[in-house]
């Protein structure tokens, strides 16, 4: 399956209003909506995805007078709740708000995968937020460098939590040991709560996951944190060093959030969609909940996700074929 290929195709589709016929189309994105919507978060409640679909779902039902239902599906790498998406009908009724997973990652890892990311249609990226390299308090390293040191003095000892198998974070980790030439041992869990548990609890040394997880343990004196994995510094904590500064310019990774339609979705409304959930998140109350998670509003056109999500793809399959990495 080319998915390059098949993911522009379903954006250029989608451009050219060609789903169903433009005059169709248009009838259709003129009376949209119509009805209530479901936006289908592929994680369970209370992740930074979950927030902020909430969030836009509120403001988009106030401004269109239809409920926006949130229903959280998740499993499998989020791959549970895009299949639902992938599968309803291309109406703009139901929507994926979606972490970089089930677009961009999956499709090297899980054999049996039963949608084509690809074919997925393009509405929205809502935000990104930099992973950040996490050690426990006690850990004896107060920087890049000196975990790098350390972690080449204990190769196969030091160890580090994700969210799971495949997830960013583990993904991450594997992106850090393979650019700093160390030997890292992976601890997937059920979740973020539970590797952040852990690594509280001094039972992992290292945790790769978002900067906004892990604000308030730093804040609190419970964590150490080494560096964004990102070109610059963050908004959230300046005083944390970025990638680049580390020593590890090409050590940029983020969780990002983005909203997608099932393939063959009519571009007007799309469109549609695309410029509601900008205009929400102009919106400063919006804005503030969404720095309150540490996430970045990014915004753009369907085309822009498109270009955003195939550099994705490509970046964290290359992490997955020299890492060998495997979840099932």
């Amino acid at each position: 399956m080319d998915t390059k290929r098949t993911f522009l195709a379903a954006a250029l589709l989608a451009a050219a209003g060609l789903a169903g016929g433009p005059a169709a189309a248009q009838d259709a994105a003129a009376a949209y909506p119509g009805r209530p919507i479901r936006m289908i978060v592929n994680f369970p409640p209370g992740g930074t995805v979950d927030v902020l679909t909430r969030t836009v779902a509120q403001k988009l039902s106030e401004r269109w007078g239809q409920p926006v239902l949130v229903d959280n599906r998740p499993g499998a790498g989020g791959n549970i709740g895009a299949q639902a998406v992938a599968a309803a009908e291309p109406d703009g009724y139901t929507l994926l708000a979606t972490p970089p997973g089930p677009l961009a990652i999956n499709q090297n890892l899980y054999r049996d995968m039963r949608y084509d990311p690809a074919a997925l249609v393009p509405v929205v990226l809502m935000a990104s937020v930099p992973n950040v390299i996490t050690a426990r308090a006690d850990l004896p390293v107060n920087s890049v460098k000196e975990l790098v040191a350390y972690a080449r003095a204990h190769p196969g000892k030091v160890t580090y939590g994700s969210q799971g198998s495949g997830s960013t974070s583990h993904l991450t980790g594997q992106m850090f040991a393979t650019m700093t030439g160390t030997e890292l041992v992976h601890v997937p869990f059920k979740g973020e709560g539970p590797a952040l548990t852990e690594l509280l609890g001094g039972r992992v040394d290292l945790f790769f996951g978002n900067v906004s997880a892990v604000l308030k343990f730093q804040q609190a004196r419970q964590v150490k944190l080494l560096a964004l994995a990102s070109p610059r510094r963050g908004s959230m904590a300046p005083e944390v060093p970025s990638a680049v500064e580390a020593g590890l310019p090409d050590f940029v990774a983020s969780a990002w959030f983005a909203i997608a339609a099932p393939p063959g979705t009519p571009a007007p409304i799309a469109v549609k969609l695309n410029a509601a959930v900008l205009e929400v998140m102009k919106m400063p109350d919006v804005q503030q909940k969404f720095a309150a998670q540490g996430a970045e509003v990014v915004g753009g056109t369907p085309a822009d996700m498109t270009a955003f999500v195939e550099a994705e793809r490509a970046r964290w399959k290359k992490v997955i074929v020299t890492a060998n990495v495997k979840v099932d």
